[in-house]
């Protein structure tokens, strides 16, 4: 019955913006848009650091597909 848990990396704020080299604000913001998985830990949020990295490789995916519906409703008016 050994199952194997996979513990996430959680990382503060300061943490995630010495590792992937943006500003602090920058994923702050990222964190309050819930574009990236975090908890909340007394005053300081543990965010996923795996979740960022997806974020920063593949972007807001809903976004770009709506900003791709808006451009061919352009194009065809």
């Amino acid at each position: 019955m050994n199952k194997e848990i996979d513990i996430p990396c959680m990382i503060t704020i300061n943490e995630a913006a010495q590792i992937v080299k943006l500003a602090k604000y920058h994923i702050r913001q990222l964190v309050l848009q819930d574009k990236v998985k975090y908890v909340k830990a007394g005053r300081k949020y543990l965010l996923n650091l795996d979740s960022l990295i997806n974020y920063l490789q593949n972007g807001d995916k809903k976004e770009r597909k709506e900003n791709n519906e808006k451009n061919i409703r352009q194009i065809r008016a």
